[in-house]
Parts: C-alpha cells; structure tokens; sequence
C-alpha cells in the first residue's frame, strides 16, 4: 500500500467538507444539520444531527424548526450563563436517566465553556455531551521529548488504556486533555501532566513552551464511542517540553497503559498504520514542522499542510481569557 501523504493523514481525522475543496458539497452538509444557538443571538454555536434535535425538542427550554433554512434547535431558556447552564444541565439529566444517547454513558461530571460571538462563556455543558450538540471542544496536547547524547531526538508516547470509552488502546503523546469550564490552557496541561504521567508541576512551569494551535472538525466513528457521525469541533492548544534523558514519566492513573520513546521514524509509521488517536496527525506534524524535520524541501504539500493544520471553526471561539465562573 502507498504511504499516506501529510495531507492524507489530516483529512483521515478532518472529515467534514471544506468549502475551499467544494463548496457545494460543504453547503448541502451544513445545511443537513440543525443549527443550534440560543434565544438571544443567531449565532450558530454548533451543528446537530437531525435526530439529536428532535430528542432536545422534546425537553423544555428547547425549540427545534424544521421549516427554517438553516433548520434550528434554539435553546430559549434561561437569558444568562448562570440559568442557560442550568436548563442545558437538567436537559441532560433528563435525556441521560432516559438512555436517549450511548455516548452519555461516558458521563464525566465535567464541565465545558460554551462561547458566543463576542468570546464569552454563553453556557457551560457536561463533556461527555459536546458532540451531541456539535460545539467547539477546546483541549491541549503537550508532546514531551528528549534528546539522546547523539543528539537524536525521540518523542513519549502513551498507549491509551484499552478500558478507556473513547479510543480504547491507540496511541497519542503522553499529555492530552480537555480544559474545563473555567480553565486557563496552561493550567490544564500541568493538571493532566500530573494525573497521567507524574511530571513535577514546577519543571513543566519553567520548560513547556506554548507553541500555537491546531484545529479540525472530526466526525466521530465508532472507536470515539457512542453515536457514530456526531459533529466535534476541536481546537487545541499545544505545548513542547524537552526533558532530560533521566526524567521518565510515570503512570499514575488507569487511562494509560504505558508510556515509550519512539524514534520520529518510529511515530511516523504509526501514524501510517493508524495507531495513533484521531487528531494526532494534526499534533505531531505541528511538532514536525516546527522542528524543521517536515519542511518545504521533503514535503511536496507543505503548504497546505500549514493551512490545514489550523481550520477555519465556523463558530463563536474563546478570546482571551474569558471563563465561567460557574
């Protein structure tokens, strides 16, 4: 089989339509959606698949037309984050005791911020429900590396628990998660840093290195757990950190199995064999291009490989600092 080219492996996790690519393929998708926004702005906060619509519809707050171009689930109740959040909130928990969704049974008693168009928190929502209403999950990816004494440079890799909901036994860097409600990126890269692989707070403050974003909309498959064909937007922020030969991280929770280095050459045929994470490909070729092993010279789509490293989200998105107090 021919090697997947840096493109190949982008789209593989970055399935939905880009306009640029064919437009009227990206309308008739976005237009085969439910638009989901709240009472007081148009703004379209997320994409809902016809059929997650109509279970919304029949909570109160919610309204849900059919008729409109683009067709709408508008949540009308509450008018501020404290009383937004808390009609999402009893939604949920009413959809959830009813088993409406196979992916609530990931349940994770963790909140998300919601942003409207002017960056602020619009409501906040239980993780584990933000592909059901298609909004912006906003996450971080540190990737740990060392240099060895000949100067090769390996990267940690974690093999995700096979106990895991989502994406059971695949590979990704060692330090990812998702920011809560409220959360500064750095701040959520230093908690996970900690819960996943014992790394001490006070070096990662002084050497990770915030190096940017990545952003892509996935499509979920089966091995995201529950519904297949859910929207999820993801925007990350990512983070380098170099650690000495002698640092090894160490597992501290069961998300993981085990951690490795890996060669470059090593991770680059796991990304071709499709070991690795859905967005991972988005990660590690960040990392590569940054540290100049992917370049202009040996990648014949180089250029649009930096432009698709970062989609444009057709969504309100966070500025700044602006997070829930709730």
């Amino acid at each position: 089989m021919a090697a997947l080219s840096s493109i190949d492996l982008l789209k593989d996790c970055d399935r939905f339509p880009h306009a640029q690519d064919n437009n009227e393929l990206y309308l008739s998708k976005v237009n085969s959606y439910y638009h989901l926004r709240v009472a007081s702005d148009p703004a379209t906060l997320g994409f809902v698949l016809p059929f997650v619509a109509e279970i919304f519809a029949t909570q109160p707050g919610w309204e849900c037309d059919s008729k409109s171009t683009p067709k709408t689930l508008t949540l009308v109740a509450g008018s501020d984050v404290l009383s937004r959040s808390a009609a999402v909130a009893e939604s949920l928990a009413s959809i959830r005791s009813a088993k409406k969704f196979e992916v609530l049974t990931g349940w994770r008693d963790e909140s998300k911020d919601v942003f409207g168009p002017d960056g602020e928190v619009i409501f906040t929502i239980e993780r584990s429900a933000t592909p059901l209403l298609g909004v912006v999950h906003y996450g971080v990816y540190l990737t740990a590396y060392t240099r060895t004494a000949d100067n090769q440079l390996k990267l940690w890799i974690a093999r995700r628990s096979k106990s895991k909901s989502t994406y059971p036994g695949l590979l990704e860097v060692i330090i990812s998660g998702g920011i809560s409600a409220g959360e500064k990126p750095l701040e959520t890269a230093i908690r996970e840093a900690g819960e996943e692989a014992s790394l001490p707070e006070d070096f990662l403050r002084t050497h990770a290195k915030a190096t940017g974003m990545i952003s892509y909309i996935e499509v979920r498959e089966e091995s995201a757990g529950g519904e297949t064909g859910l929207i999820q937007p993801e925007a990350h922020f990512v983070y380098d950190c170099e650690l000495p030969e002698d640092m090894v991280p160490q597992l501290n929770d069961d998300e993981v199995d085990s951690f490795r280095l890996w060669t470059v050459d090593e991770v680059r045929k796991g990304l071709q064999r499709g070991e690795f994470k859905p967005g991972l490909a988005h990660v590690i070729l960040h990392f590569l291009v940054r540290h100049g092993i992917v370049n202009e010279n040996n990648d014949p789509d180089y250029v649009e490989l930096i432009q698709r490293l970062h989609r444009h989200l057709e969504f309100p998105l966070r500025r700044g600092r602006t997070a829930s107090k709730v």
